[in-house]
């Protein structure tokens, strides 16, 4: 908690309140510098329970909003003296505050998360284009074999049989190159793009 709970929920919270006002404040204006810091890049999945915010947003950005609209909710019930309210509104942004205040905690991490996903998607590439390319040389190997084969042959039954088999070893050759040339093309990518 960020301040003693007792000002919330004291009898006597005219004498507090300022002090609960000024302490989410404060909170709130350090959260603000500390996501003022990070890059506003949207998110694809969920960061907080649909229960803690009213709001959706694919950035951080837009849950600091709902956190400054409730501030401002209970500026305006502490003038109305609505005490119940109050009390609601400061125990919600003190759980909001402490959740955003986590979120832009892990962001340093989310970001290792997301380069050792890269780096790892790049190891499969690179496993890929080495797996192809033992294909390749393995593709090629039975095209010489048959070619050879195909030269000592007499009869035309065997030789139409290897020039057959010879054509469909040439089209899967075909493919596995244009696989390796594309996979090539996506590492390629990834390594400029870093």
């Amino acid at each position: 908690m960020l301040f003693d709970e007792q000002i919330i929920n004291d009898k006597g919270w005219q004498m507090g309140i300022q002090s609960l006002l000024s302490a989410l404040e404060k909170q709130i204006s350090s959260l603000e510098k500390d996501l003022a810091q990070l890059p506003d890049t949207p998110f694809s999945i969920a960061r907080f329970d649909q229960s803690l915010f009213h709001h959706h947003s694919n950035k951080l950005g837009g849950y600091m909003l709902e956190i400054k609209q409730n501030m401002e909710q209970l500026k305006t019930s502490v003038t109305s003296h609505r005490i119940e309210q109050v009390t609601f509104l400061s125990e919600r942004l003190v759980t909001q505050i402490e959740a955003l205040k986590r979120e832009i905690a892990t962001q340093t991490l989310r970001k290792q998360e997301d380069k050792f996903e890269r780096h790892s998607q790049e190891r499969d590439l690179y496993q890929r284009l080495a797996e192809h390319q033992d294909y390749e040389r393995r593709l090629m190997a039975m095209v010489d074999d048959r070619e050879l084969q195909l030269n000592k042959q007499v009869t035309l039954e065997n030789k139409y049989k290897l020039q057959k088999e010879i054509a469909a070893l040439a089209g899967r050759l075909t493919r596995c190159r244009q696989a390796l040339m594309r996979i090539e093309r996506t590492i390629e990518k990834q390594e400029n793009s870093d």
